[in-house]
């Protein structure tokens, strides 16, 4: 469904992306780990054109595209089938949470508001602020802001979600309510990319998970594959690192 080959990207002197292949099957979620400036978060963004790679190719479904010289029309049609939910929520403040979900809808797909309001009311529905249509973002906890940016993915109906980090920014507390909600997603067969420091969610929701450092795929496999019996020394000492105390890897 999504295939990405040789992926690179630099910023200025400083290669970030150093030839990523990634394949992505429909209803996988994927789960990409790896240390700060690994290269996590530019390779979501090359992908859905936030960023513009320096080389490489995706391929969505019957839909190829060269990622360095793309057309605005090319980019257009990506953006169709993807959705991303971001660190920082990303919303309208000035706009309350059903417009802040409309708006992709009436935007960029042209859908008429009256059908746009009742796709947003059944994203909203669907991540638990049924009662929240009017609140503004100011209105609203970090968790359930964070739930208003996944309905605005979900009210896309896009081929895949990509999520950047969508825990990182939020209290401790309010860090379960947005995971239980991705699971939720997850459940019903969304195909998820998913930036993360959450051990849990990738182990308990994850198909295929990723260990990313230094502007490569360092280690794939299922769950169990890396962490149970990781192959690679350096995901040995990532995952001791941010799982002190649970694992004895041979290194």
């Amino acid at each position: 469904m999504l295939e990405i080959k040789d992926i690179h990207k630099s910023f200025g002197k400083n290669e970030i992306l150093k030839g990523v292949d990634l394949k992505i099957n429909k209803g996988d979620v994927v789960v990409i780990l790896g240390p700060s400036g690994s290269g996590k978060t530019t390779l979501l963004r090359c992908i859905n054109f936030l960023e513009r790679a320096d080389k490489g190719t995706a391929r969505f479904g019957d839909l190829e595209v060269d990622l360095k010289n793309a057309t605005k029309k090319e980019v257009q049609q990506v953006r169709k089938k993807t959705a991303f939910v971001f660190q920082n929520y990303n919303l309208f403040n000035n706009k309350p949470a059903i417009e802040n979900v409309m708006e992709g809808l009436v935007i960029a797909r042209k859908v008429p508001k009256a059908e746009a309001r009742e796709i947003a009311k059944k994203a909203l529905d669907k991540v638990g602020l049924f009662e929240k249509y009017d609140y503004y973002p100011s209105q609203l906890s970090g968790g359930q802001q964070q739930r208003v940016g996944i309905a605005r993915a979900v009210a896309l109906n896009p081929d895949i979600i990509l999520f950047d980090e969508p825990t990182s920014a939020l209290d401790p507390e309010l860090v379960g309510e947005v995971l239980n909600t991705m699971k939720e997603i997850a459940n019903e067969g969304t195909t998820m990319l998913v930036v993360t420091h959450e051990m849990g969610f990738a182990k308990d929701v994850a198909n295929k998970v990723i260990f990313m450092d230094g502007g490569v795929i360092v280690e794939e496999g299922t769950p169990h594959d890396i962490f149970v019996s990781p192959k690679e020394i350096r995901t040995k000492q990532f995952l001791r690192r941010v799982l002190p105390g649970s694992f004895d890897y041979e290194i």
